[in-house]
């Protein structure tokens, strides 16, 4: 049995798809990018989306009665390599040890322009 998650505190879903899915005790997050979801315009500069990006993820996790800490998963998506170092550097305020387990991806283009996008695997229970 799956159950849809869906906040307003997230930028509304802009495709087919939803905020995130909760089969059992396993929530899928969609990929979040730099979108503010009050305005759903895109926040300036590479710093400021991935703080968003990880704010956008935490709302959806709370949605789903959890945390980022119970976050298991993290697949990072950057148009730009070079901002690696800037992502590690930003999840730490927003993660703690352990750490999930994460791969980070270099990609020609992400949706809205954006330079950074992330979706994760929450564990419940």
């Amino acid at each position: 049995m799956k159950q849809i998650i869906s906040t307003p505190q997230a930028p509304a879903a802009i495709g087919t798809y939803s905020q995130a899915v909760r089969a059992g005790d396993t929530v899928y997050l969609s990929g979040q990018i730099g979108l503010d979801p009050a305005s759903m315009q895109m926040v300036d500069g590479i710093d400021a989306q991935i703080h968003q990006v990880f704010k956008n993820l935490s709302a959806v996790a709370t949605a789903a009665d959890g945390t980022l800490a119970d976050v298991v998963k993290l697949n990072v998506f950057l148009t730009d390599l070079v901002h690696f170092p800037k992502v590690s550097e930003i999840m730490a305020q927003y993660f703690s040890e352990p750490f999930p387990a994460r791969a980070a991806v270099g990609v020609a283009a992400l949706p809205r322009g954006a330079l950074v996008e992330a979706d994760a695997v929450m564990v419940l229970g």
